[in-house]
């Protein structure tokens, strides 16, 4: 039985990943989870999944329980990591905050599971070095990459002439850009596929996530960034595709949910049964694809510049976009001006080559 700790179990990825152990209660097991302030839901879930370690990170506990033991901080949530018997760690909690644990998995030599794409988007020199040190292996859920990890398992990179990432391309892939300026809150966060949380779904409707994958894909693959390229799928059926040296592309397909790639990282590199998630070839609409405007996305085209770019750039990028989306979300700022915020962030700050995680965190910190 494999052993699975979760940072961010109360979200959408944590909620995910728990219908999935449920299924397969055989194979795993939770040895204990993570919430950043959501107490009650962190409790309950801990109730009814008998989890009996749990750690809260930035709100104080309201009650004790003899049945699970509570740690408070984010220190108290390194110790878990590091002290802890678990197999592998999913890492789903939102944004640069998730950076310090993905780290301390990797020390410590355990696989990491890995959502929190801002880890490897600020660090991922650091992350690859720290990889080939200890032998630990980054499994990764988010479904693009998870797609390309699936085609590629056993493949040499050097047959990979280019990866393609797909797009929803969010809400707003048909509105006018005339209307842009009037776009509300409440629109950006009904996603047309994906139910996720407010972070994210806001990245994929400005597109700021795909440019956050390119990123995540160059370390996550070693390949270089004129061979990562994205286009918009709109059905979300088909989840990334590899084009080989030869010319034939292959790709991975399903049901847009996030609990197949989490069942993926779970048993790798192994297969279970499971009718968990099914596709039917017979319903899904007809897939399309095209191209990603500029002038509707320019924050993925920022994110393309500032990770050619490099050094701490890509931290800059990340923080930026974190504190625009916190401003608009507060009433601030417009929709149409986080992309402006971001580089106007990005160009402001002088770039330092090779930082070190204590200049990346401090970096990150101001978000």
């Amino acid at each position: 039985m494999k052993k699975i700790a979760i940072l961010g179990l109360t979200g959408s990825i944590g909620k995910s990943a728990i219908e999935i152990i449920k299924h397969h209660q055989e194979h795993f097991r939770i040895t204990f989870a993570s919430a950043n302030t959501d107490y009650e839901n962190l409790y309950n879930l801990a109730k009814e999944n008998n989890i009996e370690k749990i750690a809260l990170v930035n709100n104080k506990p309201v009650h004790q329980d003899e049945s699970i033991k509570i740690y408070y901080g984010k220190k108290e949530l390194i110790n878990l990591i590091k002290n802890e018997d678990y197999d592998i760690l999913i890492n789903a909690v939102s944004g640069s905050a998730g950076l310090p644990y993905s780290i301390e998995t990797i020390k410590q030599g355990k696989d990491l599971a890995l959502a929190n794409k801002e880890s490897l988007i600020m660090a991922g020199h650091l992350i690859s070095d720290l990889v080939k040190e200890t032998g630990s292996n980054i499994l990764p859920i988010d479904s693009e990459h998870s797609a390309i990890f699936q085609v590629l398992y056993n493949r040499s990179i050097s047959e990979v002439k280019k990866l393609h990432l797909t797009a929803s391309g969010g809400p707003f892939r048909t509105l006018p850009l005339e209307d842009f300026s009037n776009i509300k809150l409440e629109q950006v966060l009904k996603h047309p596929v994906w139910n996720m949380g407010r972070k994210v779904t806001i990245d994929s409707a400005t597109m700021m996530n795909k440019g956050l994958e390119v990123i995540e894909a160059h370390w996550l693959f070693n390949i270089s960034y004129e061979n990562i390229s994205a286009v918009i799928h709109p059905q979300s059926i088909i989840h990334s595709i590899v084009e080989f040296i030869d010319g034939s592309m292959i790709s991975q397909m399903s049901t847009p949910t996030m609990q197949l790639p989490i069942l993926y990282a779970l048993t790798h590199p192994k297969r279970i049964n499971s009718n968990k998630i099914e596709t039917n070839l017979e319903t899904i609409p007809p897939l399309s694809f095209e191209p990603i405007c500029k002038n509707r996305y320019p924050l993925y085209y920022l994110a393309r510049e500032a990770a050619v770019t490099g050094g701490l750039m890509p931290t800059i990028l990340n923080y930026a976009n974190e504190k625009a989306i916190e401003l608009f979300i507060n009433g601030s700022i417009y929709f149409k001006s986080i992309s402006e915020y971001v580089e106007e962030e990005l160009n402001k700050t002088e770039n330092i080559n090779n930082p070190d995680l204590e200049t990346i965190l401090s970096y990150a910190s101001k978000s």
